[in-house]
């Protein structure tokens, strides 16, 4: 079954658009259109208008939620099954579309376009065999930890939906009424999952209930549903008991519809094993398949993943066990020493709300310090700024270490990196430049506020990503900022930026364990403190995030391998020719492909080059 908002941002999360009366697609330059480009051209709009344009939520990420559509800025998305299904059969009428366009006949530029849509609707479909989850995104259950309107949203709210006018907050009052019936459409949805056999093992519903059970016996007043509202029509000098009526819809239908939802998944803990992997399910082993698909973009099998992280994790040991020797450090394993490292004075910032604003300041001069380089190895630099953010506070608990939010595509708003400080221990200063320059500078900003910057390029293509280009691309920036000399006067952080790759292909490892090897949930947790020294809080969240999404934790390694294999192909075949800001602006221009769709478009450039 289809759920178009993360068709449409699956790998980018939460960018916006410029003013609604922009077009939705771009055709290709006229020099270089062929006789096929516009019949691709008329499926890529349809994708965009029917897939986004009917989609509210995705409205407002994308800043379209003005004008004539500013009627849909009061709504939620239909999350029922039935809109679900019929998702489906529109989705599949526009791939046949697609499918229908003789690629021959498409100019260079609109081949890059038609593989990266056809892949992507080709792995969706295979999801669509499976009876449970939503059929695209990998993912066999509809709420979890990581997943579901109660997760969602209240962020949604806060961060996406704009409050300028009355109008503005009475239509987040009307979107949080609406959050009831999302509610239950998805307690609607769980149930199918649990009809067809994929109850969420009993760790994973542990771990939803608490969240949820943090909403549900927080003091609602304090919300951030009832405080959002209130603190920015109050900015906006707009006169009403918006917190009144917030804490009033909350109280009556917010968090009844919450509490139905926590019983529901609660009521199925009797019926929950403890197993992690998804080969417990029904065709579980073909989930896995389409799971590693779908997010590293290649035909790998689950035991050339493994194969893999173990041979990458060994080669990465070996280097780290250098640069620790370097430092002194020579007792105990890799992982015990790079533990250790966390010990020394100075290294963990106290865990406090005042300690942790230093830490996101230091994070700031760290990423500013990287991109006072950055016009040394690129043509093309963000227009966009780039925020540091903590992760809120009522998501926390369940939500990854550090991840990254893009800009508005007109610039109004800034791209954000976000980072999870429930306790910093789990940061230690050694390991917080690699993070910065993964998620901010040179890493997922970059990639993608030009992605979504590039002139040239489609509505669909500025928003459409795929996990192993986007992420590979994220752990690339990280090696980029070594070889460029960021660590030169720290030697810790070299040590926690080859520790970031460990961790990566660890990820191989504990993956395709899970649910190709049938690896227990504290068999993942073990092998990863042991192998990485890492704090077992920090893995255990880590571990139940790839029993939610498998395959998902395979993309890194995967895309950052091939990204570093094309510039060494590169480089080799065109010697003292060898441009990298070429490399690294042709790469980027091409926007979030499939690794495959990025192999051609490097070996072009090569070939025009030489």
């Amino acid at each position: 079954m289809f759920d178009r908002r993360r068709f449409l941002a699956v790998s980018i999360a939460a960018s916006s658009f410029a003013a609604s009366g922009q077009a939705l697609a771009q055709t290709a330059p006229a020099a270089t259109a062929s006789s096929g480009d516009a019949a691709l051209t008329a499926v890529m709009d349809k994708i965009v208008r029917q897939m986004l344009m009917t989609s509210p939520e995705t409205l407002t990420s994308l800043g379209l939620d003005k004008g004539p559509a500013a009627v849909m800025k009061s709504r939620l998305d239909d999350r029922s099954l039935a809109k679900i299904e019929a998702d489906k059969i529109e989705f599949n009428g526009l791939m046949a579309e697609l499918n229908a366009i003789d690629r021959s006949t498409l100019s260079s530029a609109s081949k890059i376009h038609y593989d990266s849509v056809k892949f992507f609707g080709d792995t969706a479909q295979e999801g669509q065999a499976f009876p449970y989850g939503g059929g695209l995104f990998p993912s066999p259950y509809t709420v979890s930890q990581l997943s579901g309107a109660y997760r969602s949203l209240p962020d949604f709210l806060d961060s996406q939906h704009t409050i300028e006018t009355a109008e503005d907050a009475e239509a987040y009052l009307s979107r949080l009424s609406a959050m009831g019936t999302a509610f239950d459409q998805e307690t609607e949805r769980m149930l199918a999952d649990f009809a067809a056999g994929a109850v969420p093992p009993d760790f994973v519903i542990d771990k939803t209930t608490v969240q949820m059970d943090a909403m549900l016996n927080a003091d609602p007043a304090g919300m951030t549903l009832v405080t959002s509202v209130a603190r920015r029509a109050a900015d906006k000098g707009l006169e009403g008991d918006w917190a009144g009526r917030a804490l009033a819809i909350v109280n009556e239908t917010v968090l009844p519809a919450l509490k139905r939802q926590r019983d529901t998944l609660a009521a199925q803990r009797p019926n929950a094993t403890h197993d992690a992997g998804v080969w417990r399910l029904e065709g579980g082993d073909r989930y896995y398949g389409y799971g590693l698909k779908f997010f590293t973009t290649t035909d790998m099998t689950g035991e050339e993943v493994h194969q893999m992280g173990l041979e990458q994790v060994a080669e990465l040991s070996a280097r780290a066990d250098v640069l620790l020797r370097a430092q002194g450090l020579t007792e105990g394993t890799v992982g015990q020493r790079i533990a250790s490292i966390a010990n020394l004075p100075g290294q963990v910032y106290s865990n406090t709300d005042e300690a942790k604003e230093q830490l996101i300041a230091d994070l700031n001069v760290q990423m500013d310090a990287c991109m006072a380089r950055m016009p040394e190895y690129f043509g093309r630099l963000p227009k966009s700024a780039c925020d540091i953010r903590r992760v809120p506070k009522d998501i926390e608990a369940g939500a990854p270490g550090g991840y990254y939010q893009g800009p508005a595509l007109d610039g109004s708003r800034p791209g954000a990196y976000y980072i999870n400080l429930r306790d910093t221990a789990e940061w230690p200063k050694f390991t917080l430049p690699t993070l910065t320059y993964h998620e901010a500078v040179p890493g997922h900003h970059f990639q993608i506020a030009l992605q979504q910057e590039n002139p040239d390029a489609p509505i669909l293509m500025k928003v459409l990503g795929f996990s192993a280009y986007t992420e590979g691309w994220g752990l690339y920036s990280e090696q980029l900022a070594d070889e460029i000399g960021m660590y030169a006067n720290d030697p810790w952080g070299q040590i926690g930026a080859i520790q970031s790759l460990m961790f990566r292909a660890a990820r191989l490892v504990v993956d395709s364990g899970l649910h190709y090897k049938r690896w227990s949930r504290e068999q993942g947790i073990r092998y990863m403190v042991e192998t990485l020294g890492d704090q077992e809080s920090a893995v255990t969240t880590e571990v139940e995030r790839y029993a939610v999404w498998p395959g998902q934790a395979s993309s890194y390694k995967v895309g950052h391998s091939e990204w570093v294999r094309l510039r060494e192909q590169a480089k080799a075949t065109l010697g003292d020719r060898f441009d990298i800001k070429g490399f690294h602006d042709v790469g980027l221009a091409a926007g979030g492909v499939p690794l495959k769709v990025l192999e051609g478009v490097i070996n072009d450039w090569v070939a025009a080059q030489a």
